[in-house]
């Protein structure tokens, strides 16, 4: 139980975790380069680890000193002993199907925990298997735990059924190693961390507006950068600066992908008070700083294409809405039923719990504000950016709010709760 006292102002520097995105991402193309990744400002949070330890399990080479990592592959791939858990984390379980999926005598079973044993996989097994891939598992692979047999891949078009960087980078990996080339027509654009990165270590990709294309390629160069702070985890600084009177918060060393920032495009036509300055390219990632200021933010409507760009924000978005005037209706985000939590019950539940005007709709919310959040006892139903969120909520509630099972929020931001205690006026009392 974590005890978040309401806060006056909220005021500092943030130092963010790396990109659990790009972490994740750096890590699965080391394990396939013979030269070698290393990265500085590696996430530390429980998923990042997951893909490390199911890497190292399957021969990858990984040398973790702090925050910097090495990761290489030597020898190849080769099939590990035991089952690879993924833990927690989707990103871990469907892009490892790719990547083993592609590699001639490897086997492997994936398995996860009793939270990702519930999330649905066929969105990455059936394009896997359009390409000749050999996956087995439960209702014909379906769900976890998957069992996975490497094989020389075609190479197919493949269209995006639902809007995922995951799956699309399953794809991309696997087509790394196939025997012509791999198309991904997105009919909704996803994040883009995995095409930068391919190409930032030499792997030639064709770019189009709605497609990739990707010839079969030799294993990608070796490379060293830092990897940019995690715009997820800036986006509850963002809102609690935002939302609490005379704040100001200042972000450095930000990732600034426009697929990862629709927040901010959001909060801005909400009337968000800030500025950006870039600082360069790492490691083909566009990073600068972000201030935010107080703002009286209106509501707004967030739906279609600009889903898929903030939906790791949406929880925060909406405690966002019920803190600023008007309505916001939040739609098309059916794919917030299938994260860690059902996300759109869950933040329902626990807002409705502290004074929130929020309903419930099939893909969403509608959140009437501004709301006086009342404070009292929620459940993050063990999701991470629930209970992140919530605590934002606590700090613009007027009496506490306390959270059931905290330590979730370790999976993507294991230092969140000492970093609020330190930014806000008022500190977390366990």
């Amino acid at each position: 139980m974590k005890r978040i006292q309401p806060a006056k102002k909220i005021i500092g520097t943030v130092s963010l975790p790396g990109d659990k995105s790009i972490s994740h991402r750096a890590a699965l193309l080391g394990a396939v380069s013979s030269q070698g990744i290393t990265v500085h400002n590696f996430s530390d949070g429980a998923d990042c680890t997951s893909t490390l330890c199911c890497l190292e399990k399957a021969g990858a080479k990984i040398v973790k000193k702090g925050n910097t990592l090495s990761v290489s592959s030597p020898s190849g791939l080769s099939s590990p002993s035991s089952v690879l858990d993924a833990g927690n984390s989707g990103t871990t379980a469907r892009t490892l199907c790719g990547l083993i999926a592609g590699k001639p005598g490897v086997k492997a079973t994936i398995s996860g925990d009793s939270s990702l044993a519930k999330r649905p996989m066929l969105r990455v097994v059936k394009p896997l298997r359009s390409a000749g891939a050999s996956i087995g598992g439960p209702s014909g692979g379906a769900s976890l735990p998957l069992e996975i047999t490497g094989t020389r891949l075609q190479g197919v078009t493949h269209v995006l059924e639902t809007p995922s960087a995951q799956v699309k980078t399953a794809l991309l990996l696997a087509g790394l190693s196939s025997e012509e080339p791999t198309t991904i027509i997105e009919p909704v654009s996803t994040r883009d961390h995995t095409e930068r990165m391919l190409g930032h270590l030499g792997i030639p990709l064709y770019l189009d507006r709605h497609s990739i294309t990707m010839a079969p390629s030799r294993a990608p160069r070796g490379s060293e950068w830092t990897i940019p702070g995690d715009f997820s985890s800036a986006a509850f600084w963002i809102v609690a600066a935002a939302v609490l009177p005379d704040s100001s918060v200042s972000i450095p060393g930000v990732g600034l992908n426009p697929t990862r920032t629709g927040l901010l495009r959001v909060l801005e036509r909400m009337g968000l008070a800030f500025t950006v300055e870039e600082s360069g390219l790492w490691g083909g990632e566009p990073a600068g700083t972000i201030t935010v200021h107080s703002s009286r933010l209106r509501g707004t409507e967030v739906c279609g294409t600009e889903i898929p760009l903030l939906i790791d924000e949406l929880p925060v978005l909406a405690v966002a809405a019920a803190l600023a005037e008007g309505t916001t209706e939040i739609r098309d985000a059916m794919e917030l039923r299938f994260k860690e939590s059902d996300r759109i019950v869950t933040v329902v539940k626990a807002l409705s719990a502290i004074g929130a005007d929020i309903v419930e709709l099939e893909d969403g919310w509608r959140i009437k504000g501004p709301s006086k959040l009342t404070g009292g006892r929620v459940s993050a139903a063990g999701d991470h950016r629930v209970a992140m969120a919530l605590a934002v909520a606590g700090l613009a509630a007027e009496a506490p709010v306390e959270i059931e099972d905290p330590d979730c929020a370790a999976v993507s931001y294991p230092g969140f709760f000492s970093t609020l205690d330190q930014l806000a006026c008022r500190s977390i009392e366990e």
